[in-house]
């Protein structure tokens, strides 16, 4: 029987959409491909078969929209390229700037993890397309939603912290529940997601900053509470 790996000091857990990479900017050439492709009434039905497949499932699961949007266009010789389009999309180009240079940072702080929601045909390929798979040398989980699989976070990578950054204020709560004081959430404020959020409709995360990039300037006591909170009271 394998014993269970040690506990590292510090994990950092990191989101994928808006958080290292800009996926409304992928939303946004989607929307571009398939108005070109089949009409503005074409492109409409597709994002509406989209969100009532997100309002089920609780993911985006654009390859199963496409399945659904197939019917009754079979002769549609556009409906052909769609796989294409998505499987083959340049992530690397969507990756955020200084993205790559924070995930180098924070290896020399920690372990640091990928933690996608997602379906395990498309977000996979996309953390590989992007490079961040490499980035990661291959440490990617991808769950119908994280928030639900912390239990299975701490098997796979023990720790006695863990860092949670993300671009959702509410997942960063239930996160913040789940883990309690052994994990400090950090908002970045990228996409629309952080856009549309309401303050004070949860609670604060423990640190918030405006790019990805800005994980460059901090060192691993900005991660740890009792160097955290001792800065807080400072000020």
């Amino acid at each position: 029987m394998l014993s269970a790996p040690a506990p590292e000091r510090l994990v950092v857990l990191l989101d994928v959409d808006n958080t290292l990479l800009d996926n409304d900017r992928f939303a946004a050439d989607l929307d571009a491909w398939l108005e070109g492709s089949f009409g503005r009434v074409g492109c409409k039905r597709y994002w509406d078969i989209y969100a009532s497949r997100r309002a089920e499932l609780g993911y985006a699961d654009y390859l199963g929209a496409v399945q659904l949007f197939r019917a009754g266009m079979d002769d549609d010789p556009a409906l052909l390229r769609i796989a294409g389009f998505l499987l083959e999309y340049p992530f690397s180009d969507r990756v955020y700037p200084q993205a790559l240079a924070a995930i180098a940072h924070l290896r020399a702080l920690g372990h640091p993890v990928i933690v996608s929601d997602g379906d395990v045909v498309f977000q996979p390929r996309k953390i590989q397309r992007s490079g961040l798979w490499d980035a990661l040398n291959g440490d990617v989980l991808i769950y119908l939603h994280k928030q639900h699989a912390l239990a299975a976070i701490r098997r796979r990578y023990p720790a006695e912290h863990y860092v949670m950054v993300d671009d959702k204020p509410d997942l960063l709560s239930e996160i913040k529940e789940g883990f309690g004081d052994k994990v400090t959430t950090v908002f970045v404020r990228q996409g629309h997601y952080a856009a549309a959020a309401i303050p004070g409709s949860a609670p604060d995360p423990d640190l918030q900053i405006d790019h990805i990039a800005e994980l460059c300037s901090l060192g691993r006591d900005a991660f740890l509470p009792r160097s955290r909170d001792s800065r807080a009271a400072e000020h």
